[in-house]
């Protein structure tokens, strides 16, 4: 996202699990930052709690589709169909989170969920049609331009921090995942890279329409 301030835009693919996720929200907490997270709809419904944590701390949400397909190997219609179930359920999971504050009578504006129409497609693969068929549907999608490879094991966690720190720059998108896949390079590097661009004076900001 092209600027000349100093902002990177962190997210965060995958999630949410009880097993990463919470731990997320607190490294962006000790440093102010908010994130968008690309949700996989099946998580969403396992675990509803840890959605009501990140949209409750003011993130951004988006559809990551329902069970992680990739748009290669897979119809226009069965994606989009697949898309629209993990769309529920970010909606699910946003009304469940009102009814609490109702609830609770909270009318905390900065909490409420936010962007049900960001999606990132899962390895990044999707076909022109299938593309077309959610921007018609008012979608955003929203790729990347720096992969820390943090699911990637054969990679060790310095050259995670060095893919991002190596290839970011003001406005840069850089993804993360909060998956038992990448927690042991995420658990290492994601602080370290808090730590290095907040000391440069940088900000970290959410995605939005």
């Amino acid at each position: 996202m092209a600027t000349e301030e100093k902002i990177l835009y962190l997210s965060f693919d995958d999630g949410p699990i009880p097993e990463v996720t919470p731990w997320v929200l607190q490294q962006l907490k000790k440093y102010n930052a908010k994130a968008t997270f690309f949700c996989i709809g099946d998580n969403i419904k396992k675990h509803p709690k840890i959605f009501q944590m990140l949209t409750s701390d003011g993130h951004s949400v988006g559809n990551h589709t329902f069970n992680h397909f990739n748009g290669w190997k897979i119809s226009s219609e069965a994606y989009l169909k697949n898309s629209h179930l993990a769309e529920e359920a970010i909606i699910a999971g946003s009304q469940l989170q009102i009814e609490k504050r109702q609830e609770n009578k909270e009318k905390r504006e900065e909490s409420k969920p936010i962007n049900l129409k960001l999606f990132r497609p899962p390895y990044g693969r999707m076909t022109g049609e299938q593309a077309q068929l959610l921007q018609e549907r008012n979608y955003k999608i929203v790729m990347w331009d720096v992969l820390s490879r943090d699911y990637n094991k054969n990679i060790s966690s310095k050259e995670c921090f060095q893919n991002v720190i190596k290839h970011s720059s003001p406005g840069s998108i850089i993804v993360f995942h909060d998956s038992l896949k990448a927690e042991k390079n995420l658990r290492a590097v994601l602080p370290r890279v808090l730590e290095y661009y907040s000391s440069k004076g940088y900000s970290f900001r959410k995605i939005q329409l």
